[in-house]
């Protein structure tokens, strides 16, 4: 008889790996090797054994001896039996275990009760259907090639469906031979600065203040980072004149102010970038989603050769997808495809095909086009209710997904609101941290997403902000003003 059996008919379905060891009776093997897969957790709680008829034809034994080992496994707790039905695992309390394994906690942070967190998209309002039948148009037609080893750059019909739409929607000259897919928009700027690095280009000038995360993966590429002021007017781009060569902007909707870059200023920096070879990376940060006219088009038309263009499905469809893309000036498609082959060799490349065809069909348009309306009916709904605390002052065109809200310096500091805001169960961002270089002079302010809470629990999300201003800002059960209800 084997020590180690392994059935692929377990239960019809599933299969078991047993060590009947090589002492003892075949019966009390067969009953300790089972014993020991329920109480080390490999047989959860209601996984079905094989019949005794089939387990019996697996093992070489007797239908008796297998009868009689789940026999008495049933006695002992382990298992439940009933007349017709399969032999199942039980639900073994913690006196029958081995031992208790230790619990385990996850580490990440609980889901607060109200995500008012910036640049998270609504995930409920994912177009689940659309996604679904591309997925069954691209397995309909796939070719085995499709579930290899995929392409470094990312797959062909991605960089075409791409090179159409970022053409026709966000103004970007290209064609699919000068993008590239990474595997999210972090992974697109490790990449770029890790090339610039090993190119000797040193140092990079960044919005100030800025997303302090992509600062820090900037940096920790290698690169010096240098502060560029941002005003109404978006960033001031004539503090250039120093020693970088590279300059990290998000143009068409700031984050965190959230205004645009201004046309001179759009101009100013691409005649930088062309009287002396440097380089643009242009994060279109929110690009598509502009409430009051239509999007700003994309910088890098005024210089493609000298612009980065980066893109995310991160705001449009989530985060989870894992795909974003890179337009690059021609001399750098081919040493970012080696740095991508060498990082994890290629992105996911059936999610590629799927939102290849998501964008060819025009379903990807119509979602821009629903979450536009919804997203715009959201922030005038967040405008209406933080304007009714005098001193707070919000910043920003209509647009993207978050609002930035300054605090009156007589007022509850940052850390108090945000302080409180986490013990009400609201998630939101706080202005100091995004700054180059934090000090206790800057102007607090809270960064406010609108989008991520699901439609009906937008409502209950506005109350409780309003519930921590109010109190914060006239007290506690001072009669204050009515705060109206969306």
């Amino acid at each position: 008889m084997p020590e180690n059996w392994t059935s692929s008919r377990l239960g019809g379905h599933v299969d078991l790996h047993l060590d009947l060891g090589a002492e003892g009776g075949r019966r009390s093997r067969l009953e300790a090797a089972l014993r020991e897969a329920i109480r080390s957790g490999r047989l959860s709680t209601g996984t079905p054994l094989p019949s005794t008829r089939g387990l019996a034809r697996e093992l070489g034994l007797s239908r008796g001896t297998v009868t009689a080992a789940y026999d008495q496994l049933a006695e002992q707790g382990y298992v439940t039996t009933r007349p017709g039905a399969a032999t199942r695992v039980a639900d073994v309390p913690p006196h029958l275990s081995a031992q208790t394994p230790p619990a385990v906690t996850s580490p990440r942070t609980p889901s607060p009760a109200h995500d008012l967190r910036p640049g998270r998209p609504d995930l409920g309002a994912f177009p689940t259907r659309a996604w679904l039948a591309a997925t069954r148009r691209v397995l309909d037609r796939a070719r085995p090639e499709a579930f290899g080893a995929g392409d470094p750059q990312g797959q062909v019909e991605l960089r075409i469906a791409l090179a159409d739409y970022l053409g026709r929607t966000r103004g970007v000259l290209t064609t699919p031979d000068r993008i590239v897919v990474t595997s999210g928009y972090y992974q697109a700027v490790r990449l770029l600065c890790g090339v610039l690095s090993a190119q000797g280009r040193a140092a990079a000038a960044v919005e100030d203040p800025g997303h302090n995360f992509y600062r820090e993966t900037v940096r920790r590429a290698g690169l010096t980072t240098y502060p560029l002021p941002v005003d109404a007017y978006g960033a001031d781009v004539t503090a250039l004149a120093g020693p970088a060569h590279t300059v990290f902007l998000t143009p068409s909707h700031h984050y965190p102010t959230g205004v645009p870059l201004h046309p001179s200023r759009r101009q100013a920096v691409s005649a930088w970038a062309r009287a002396t070879g440097g380089l643009i990376v242009e994060d279109d940060y929110d690009g598509e989603f502009r409430y009051d006219r239509h999007p700003v088009g994309a910088l890098q038309s005024l210089a493609p050769d000298n612009v980065v263009y980066c893109g995310t499905t991160s705001k449009t469809l989530g985060p989870g997808l894992r795909l974003a893309w890179s337009v690059l000036p021609p001399d750098l498609v081919a040493p970012v495809v080696r740095a991508k082959e060498e990082a994890d060799q290629y992105s996911e490349t059936l999610g590629q095909l799927i939102l290849a065809d998501v964008i060819a069909t025009h379903a990807y348009d119509r979602h821009i086009r629903a979450a536009r309306l919804r997203y715009r009916r959201r922030r005038e709904l967040l405008i209406e209710r933080v304007s009714t605390f005098p001193g707070l002052t919000t910043h920003g065109v209509p647009a993207g997904l978050h609002t930035l809200v300054t605090l009156p310096p007589d007022g509850p500091t940052e850390a108090a609101l945000l302080t409180t805001c986490a013990t009400r169960g609201l998630a939101l961002r706080g202005l100091t941290e995004l700054h180059h270089t934090p000090t206790a002079d800057r102007p607090g302010g809270l960064l406010i997403g609108f989008a991520a809470p699901p439609e009906r629990g937008y409502p209950a999300a506005l109350d409780a902000l309003s519930g921590v201003l109010a109190e914060s800002f006239t007290g506690p059960g001072t009669p204050g003003r009515r705060v109206p209800r969306p």
